[in-house]
């Protein structure tokens, strides 16, 4: 086993990828391993007659708010982890996700889970799931907290 000096984190923000987050920042401190956070934003697309309809100024504005919120995560972040990054991406979120590994090539990918079962893991898929299948790293998968 080798060394896990970066961490990767994708986040949408949720209370479970800020749950994950924690985790990875407790990881990081006992390894001494860097963090970055990755976001997707996601610009829905919608379809009319087989041509794809999306304004080039909404997709902007999708970017240019989750960069602000990112940037803001980060900030926090860096207050317990001061070598911590951020990376935005667009696309749809496993596609990105297994791009930025092969870019930034971490040791860990570190990641929180709705716990969607039945209809609605069907209908909406699990991000993590498919970045467990096909991630070439190990993958830790955290669990949404209990309800109080």
């Amino acid at each position: 086993m080798h060394p896990i000096k970066k961490i990767l984190v994708p986040t949408d923000f949720s209370d479970c990828a800020d749950h994950a987050v924690e985790y990875a920042v407790e990881l990081a401190r006992q390894l001494g391993a860097q963090i970055t956070l990755l976001h997707v934003a996601e610009v829905p697309v919608y379809t009319y007659s087989a041509a794809a309809c999306l304004s080039s100024d909404f997709s902007k504005t999708i970017e240019a708010m989750a960069r602000r919120k990112l940037d803001d995560v980060v900030a926090v972040l860096r207050q317990r982890a001061p070598d911590a990054g951020g990376v935005l991406e667009s696309g749809p979120p496993g596609d990105a996700i297994r791009a930025a590994i092969k870019e930034l090539r971490p040791d860990l990918i570190v990641m929180g889970t709705h716990g969607r079962r039945g209809l609605m893991h069907a209908m909406l898929g699990s991000v993590a799931e498919k970045t467990l299948r096909l991630a070439d790293v190990p993958v830790l998968v955290v669990q949404a907290r209990a309800a109080p």
